[in-house]
């Protein structure tokens, strides 16, 4: 047995026993249902080898950011503007705007709660799904009110910073695409909604209010999958929940042009989503997932790759696993009782991060 089969067979038999400042209900998430063993785990390609794990993560983080062709603008200037202002009961709610890449501007809301505007809070990137109303769902701008999630995280104290996705820059979705990747030739769309996501960290970071130390993610569908990778990618995320993105890269559209493209597709393509649930291993990571119907990504299908995750956890880092599925079995949904332990994590984990040990 390989250290990597042996550190996860560990993990399924004898998950460390919970810390008092961790969930109530940790157990009931990072916990795989008996039918499944560590041999139903993937073994992404740098696990096994001989040097430490830290350098294998750095490896594979290159790795994918070779095949996303990603890239970054940390040095750019934001030129951040206000578009407008409203004071609500618990948050002040702002339309904003900024430089994402040299050329292009990304529209959000940033929602700031009341209270003393000098205390450093927590904060969350909050992505939004598949929708023509964007971000108005997240901020209370629509119907719905269990999907209201930046909303009902700045009502609990986190500052919120809720982007506009890019496939809504152009009149459909690969004419957006088309436009974002101008100026990246060979790159993905994934690597726009990634290079946008730490360009909405580097907002927040660039507030006076934010405490660098307590950055989640948050996001739904579409929003999962930027958060998955976000936080796969991005160490200043020191949590995620990501809600019905489909772990696997065959749980959902991932081959659209707009994510990763066909090169997914062909035989003996090398990469694993897996993988990234490996990068993030060390960070409390949460999958929700509907189980089953229209549109439904996430469910038991989840468990081998998150059980890699937890497999590099339990081999490299202290404390109980912290990796998990909330499956709530409701479709393609956040349920409000789901949207109460998303917020219940965030809140655990990056209002109140665990010590690094």
């Amino acid at each position: 047995m390989n250290r990597f089969a042996a550190a996860l067979c560990l993990c399924l038999s004898s998950l460390s026993p919970l810390a008092a400042q961790d969930v109530a209900w940790l157990t009931e998430v990072n916990t795989p249902p008996p039918e499944f063993s560590q041999d139903d785990a993937p073994r992404p390609s740098p696990l096994g080898q001989s040097e430490p794990w830290q350098q294998q993560r750095v490896r594979l983080r290159d790795q994918w950011k070779t095949f996303l062709g990603a890239y970054a603008f940390p040095d750019l200037p934001l030129k951040l503007e206000t578009l407008k202002e409203e004071r609500l009961e618990h948050c002040t709610r702002k339309l904003i705007r900024y430089q994402a890449e040299p050329g292009r501007i990304v529209r959000a809301y940033l929602l700031i709660p009341h209270g003393d505007a000098d205390a450093k809070r927590p904060a969350v990137v909050a992505f939004h799904g598949t929708s023509t109303l964007t971000f108005d769902k997240l901020v209370g701008l629509a119907d719905e009110r269990e999907r209201h999630m930046g909303l009902r995280l700045a009502q609990q104290g986190f500052v919120v910073i809720c982007p506009e996705n890019y496939l809504w820059e152009q009149s459909s979705y690969k004419a957006s695409t088309t436009a974002a990747l101008k100026n990246h030739p060979g790159s993905k769309g994934m690597a726009v909604m990634l290079a946008d996501g730490m360009r909405a960290v580097d907002v927040l970071l660039s507030l006076g209010n934010v405490d660098s130390q307590k950055i989640g993610a948050f996001g739904h569908s579409l929003g999962a999958k930027e958060t998955f990778y976000l936080a796969a990618m991005d160490d200043r995320i020191c949590a995620a929940v990501a809600s019905e993105g489909g772990i696997e890269i065959g749980f959902s559209n991932w081959d659209a042009v707009w994510y990763l493209g066909s090169d997914v597709n062909e035989e003996g393509f090398p990469r694993k989503h897996a993988e990234l649930v490996t990068l993030i291993a060390g960070r409390p990571f949460l999958v929700l997932g509907g189980e089953s119907g229209r549109g439904c990504a996430d469910g038991k299908r989840s468990w081998p790759a998150l059980m890699a995750g937890q497999g590099v956890w339990q081999a490299n880092y202290p404390g109980p696993v912290r990796m998990g599925l909330l499956n709530h079995g409701e479709g393609h949904s956040i349920p409000w009782d789901a949207g109460e332990k998303t917020i219940d994590w965030l809140k655990t984990y990056v209002a109140s991060p665990i010590p690094k040990e």
